[in-house]
């Protein structure tokens, strides 16, 4: 029985992508690592393809940070400063659960991020419900399907 890890999405599969992983045994975050090699124009927003999707047990979540030293080394800024990775997003009709990071680039010049880039790192955590707390519904998409 798998309990939390990572797979690859069926696009990339092929495409040489190394599955997240920590980089010390200390860490508690995953470095997710960016797809395809992705240009982003000053104050541009742009989803960067990591090929992963997560998959963890009831009860827990996988967020996704920004690496420290993006804003400092490359301009870019996670810009939704933490994203959310739901267990329902695993395995979605739309995207088979396929993690982007929303980065903006901050500077006044083009930043590129390289293929096999290091650009997120990811830390699974239980999160609590509740005591009213009465969600029943189920998932029907992707990126941002759970509401406007």
């Amino acid at each position: 029985m798998k309990t939390r890890g990572f797979e690859l999405v069926t696009a990339y599969e092929n495409a040489g992508i190394d599955l997240p992983a920590r980089s010390t045994a200390h860490a508690a975050g995953y470095d997710f690592i960016a797809a395809e090699t992705i240009s982003l124009n000053p104050g541009e927003i742009k989803l960067i393809p990591t090929g992963i999707k997560a998959y963890m047990q009831a009860g827990e979540v996988l967020y996704l940070y920004d690496r420290s030293s993006n804003p400092r080394k490359k301009g870019l800024v996670l810009i939704n400063s933490v994203g959310v990775i739901d267990g329902d997003y695993y395995g979605n009709s739309d995207n088979e659960g396929h993690i982007f990071a929303q980065m903006k680039n901050i500077t006044d010049q083009v930043v590129e991020v390289a293929k096999g880039e290091r650009i997120v790192q990811g830390v699974f955590a239980p999160f609590l419900l509740a005591d009213a707390d009465s969600a029943e519904g189920t998932r029907i998409g992707g990126f941002g399907s759970t509401g406007a």
